[in-house]
């Protein structure tokens, strides 16, 4: 099994302690299942040049984060998902951000599970498979 990671699932790493029960699950998926979206780095840079710690976050980006995973683009394939998820949730009354939309389109084109601590979040789209890992390890 391969794996998208959000935001969320990314940061949790970078806690002073970050879940157990995650960080243990995390050591047992090798380093080729491991995904992110380039949506997702695009929040992470997001947070660290708002943090008043904006140079330790772009340390930990650039020396921790991007060795560690593979960041997969947004193209027009992954697009194309993305508007057809969008329209789909809109018909429905359940519209989600264009960023998570994004991170969505990723993981469904390349077929991979989510691993995301927002599950109620990212149910609303049927095609995507979610972990709950992270949930399950913030409950421990």
């Amino acid at each position: 099994m391969a794996y998208l990671f959000d935001t969320d699932a990314i940061s949790e790493l970078l806690c002073p302690r970050p879940a157990p029960a995650y960080v243990e699950w995390l050591n047992g998926i090798s380093r080729e299942d491991q995904f992110t979206s380039a949506v997702v780095i695009g929040e992470l840079y997001r947070g660290a040049f708002r943090s008043p710690a904006r140079e330790r976050h772009l340390v930990n980006i650039r020396e921790r984060i991007l060795p560690a995973v593979t960041v997969l683009p947004y193209d027009v394939a992954i697009a194309e998902v993305c508007g057809l998820l969008s329209a789909e949730l809109e018909e429905t009354g359940q519209a989600l951000s264009d960023a998570d939309l994004q991170i969505a389109a990723t993981a469904v084109y390349h077929d991979l599970e989510l691993v995301t601590g927002n599950l109620r979040h990212f149910a609303r789209i049927p095609q995507l498979r979610c972990n709950p890992i992270l949930t399950n390890s913030r409950q421990s």
